[in-house]
Parts: structure tokens; C-alpha cells; sequence
């Protein structure tokens, strides 16, 4: 993620970036016309930082978790001058920046758009393929969950999709589907299950046969609560002991 980059990192890519805005602007009505710049902004009720730009002609502002000081200043700066870089040369993609917004699903990019299915097959019928070929290598156990994972949650979701036309944006916005499907006890699917459920989803980059990027790429697995773990007491080891049948005791 773009926000993850280092400052120098950074710095390296809008330089990069305004020379080829330079090169482009020289031949460009944007000279004559200009163009909207955006701005950072923090927050009047909890001193955190926004972004505040346009994009295709509508105003965009996403919230970060970044406190109002110099060295978080001057980093959403440079993060805010390569989105408008990227806005510049046509290359801006929102949901890079801001994967878990509402808004990158409304900002589709146009090679995206249209996405040239080529002779890739539907997901349903590459993941047959796939399951097929990984059986051997699989207990039968595995196998049987990796069926019903497919049956339950993947198939419905992108089963009648060319491979090719699924986006990171889909499996994005369908992890955050997941965590809204019911479970034990009225409760909702846990980060590990929603994981489990999306590691089938790495079959894309099997895919790489039909010459396409897979769109799993980069997305990082969902933060795993740590265990509450509350062992006996010694009063309570001893109480045990003192109970237990004596062959457990062997």
C-alpha cells in the first residue's frame, strides 16, 4: 500500500512522475486551464489527518489515522502530490490507495472497465481445473473443505466470471462481505475463517497459463486476534490431580 511507502521512496517516484508531467504539460491544455489541486486537512473533532482531492470531476476525501503533526505532515504531502502525479499522467488507481473505501469501487480504471476476458475461462470452471490437479497432493479431508469453500462462498461470488475480469477490488469488497455472513451463537465469521475461506483464491495465481496479472496480489491476510489463554492455577493443578481417575494419571 502506497501509504506504507518510505519518504525517500517516495520522493523517488513524484520526481520520476513530474518530469514526465513536465514532458506531457509541454503540448497539454492543462497549462492554459490549470488543474484542481488537493489538500490535507485535519479534523476539527479529533486532530486527524484527510486527504481532500478530486478525482473524475468529484470530490474525494479519505480519513487516515495519522495525528496532526510535522513528520506525518510532510509525509501525506508527498503521498498527496503522487496521487496528484498519478491523476496527472492517467494512471491513478484508487483502490491502490485506498482499498478498504467505499469510493474505489466507483473508480474503476479504464483498462479495468472493459477487462479483455481473452480465452480465459469462468472461475468456476478453472477452480474444477485446479481442484483436480491439486487432489493428489492433498489429504482427502483438505480436499472436501476446499470443495465446500468453493460450493458455499467462492462460486457464488465470482463462479460465472472469466478469471481474467476478477479484480482486486472483487475480492476486496468480498472479504468485507464475509464478515457480515451470521455464525455460531449470532456472531460473525472470525479473521481466521474469513482467511481460510480467501486462501483458495491464491488458485489465481495458478493462472499465470493464461498470460494475466492476478489480483491477489498484495492483499494481505486479516489480523489474527491473539488467544486469551488462562491456565490452571497450582491450586487448581493440584485439585485435578487429586480427582482424576488414576489411569489418566499414567
Amino acid at each position: 500500500m502506497i501509504l506504507n511507502l518510505t519518504t525517500e521512496e517516495l520522493s523517488t517516484r513524484i520526481k520520476y512522475d513530474c518530469r514526465t508531467i513536465r514532458e506531457r504539460l509541454k503540448d497539454s491544455v492543462l497549462l492554459e486551464e490549470g488543474f484542481a489541486m488537493g489538500n490535507i486537512r485535519a479534523r476539527s473533532d479529533n486532530g486527524k489527518w484527510f486527504f481532500d482531492f478530486r478525482f473524475q470531476g468529484k470530490r474525494c476525501r479519505e480519513q487516515t489515522t495519522l495525528d496532526n503533526n510535522t513528520a506525518n505532515t510532510r509525509k501525506l504531502k508527498k503521498i498527496l502530490e503522487q496521487i496528484e502525479a498519478e491523476i496527472t499522467l492517467g494512471s491513478f488507481e484508487y483502490a491502490k490507495y485506498f482499498p478498504n473505501s467505499p469510493m474505489a469501487a466507483k473508480f474503476v480504471s479504464p483498462a479495468r472497465e472493459l477487462p479483455s476476458t481473452g480465452d480465459t475461462p469462468l472461475f468456476k470452471d478453472f477452480a474444477e481445473t485446479w481442484l483436480a490437479e491439486m487432489r493428489i497432493q492433498w489429504r482427502d479431508s483438505h480436499y472436501n473443505t476446499m470443495c465446500h469453500t468453493f460450493k458455499k462462498h467462492l462460486n457464488p461470488a465470482f463462479g460465472d466470471r472469466a478469471v481474467s475480469c476478477i479484480t482486486k477490488v472483487d475480492i476486496l469488497n468480498f472479504r468485507s462481505s464475509l464478515a457480515n455472513v451470521p455464525y455460531r451463537n449470532n456472531g460473525g465469521l472470525s479473521a481466521t475463517r474469513i482467511n481460510h475461506i480467501l486462501t483458495p483464491l491464491r488458485m489465481l495465481e495458478a493462472a499465470d497459463r493464461y498470460d494475466f496479472i492476478t489480483p491477489y496480489r498484495r492483499i494481505k491476510s486479516l489480523k489474527i486476534p491473539k488467544t486469551d489463554v488462562q491456565p490452571f492455577t497450582l491450586d487448581e493443578v493440584k485439585l485435578i490431580l487429586a480427582t482424576v481417575r488414576s489411569d489418566f494419571k499414567d
